[in-house]
């Protein structure tokens, strides 16, 4: 048993470690706005805001990108849910950007993060529809990861694997639908 959780509390005081640092770090007011903003498209405005400009000039991909980028975030959401109840991480103690106008965490637990999950799976999902997207895609994702450990939201962990699990979920959706459709 003492096996098996020695790699979790490598993990935890790394974590700890981070966040200690990060928490006597004064940022610059552009990057904590950044961070705030990215947390706040991280909620879901991102996605709508892609699906309408897609399904006005996605071309001939828009309806095979649109399900995939759906299948992927809803997936994905269904998936953190039920982790975050089984897991129940404590959200960090350390609030490295928190202000007055960082969002209050939607809940409680921590691992994995819910906002990355949903950010890779619907920036993966999308970029392989549209290659010429990927670079703004990926800086979103990136962006909302980074700012959900930045504002003291999530364990560097929790981002990490949420980056890991969105990543494997958008790829899966974007494969499904090439074999439906059968032209990528």
């Amino acid at each position: 048993m003492a096996f098996a959780t020695a790699p979790l509390h490598w993990i935890v005081e790394r974590d700890d470690f981070v966040m200690i640092h990060l928490d006597r770090w004064r940022a610059p007011r552009a990057l904590r706005l950044w961070m705030i903003y990215a947390t706040r498209i991280g909620d879901g405005w991102l996605w709508y805001a892609l699906a309408g400009i897609l399904s006005l000039y996605g071309g001939d991909r828009q309806w095979r990108a649109l399900i995939a980028c759906t299948m992927a975030i809803f997936t994905g959401v269904a998936l953190f849910s039920v982790l975050k109840r089984v897991c129940r991480r404590p959200r960090p103690r350390f609030a490295a950007l928190r202000s007055t106008d960082a969002p209050a965490p939607p809940d409680q637990f921590s691992f994995p993060s819910g906002h990355t999950i949903t950010a890779f799976a619907g920036a993966v999902s999308l970029m392989h529809f549209y290659p010429e997207a990927a670079p703004l895609l990926l800086l979103c994702a990136a962006s909302i990861a980074a700012s959900r450990v930045l504002l003291g939201m999530h364990y560097p962990s929790d981002v990490i694997v949420g980056a890991a699990i969105g990543t494997g979920l958008g790829y899966s959706a974007y494969l499904l639908m090439v074999s439906f459709w059968l032209r990528p």
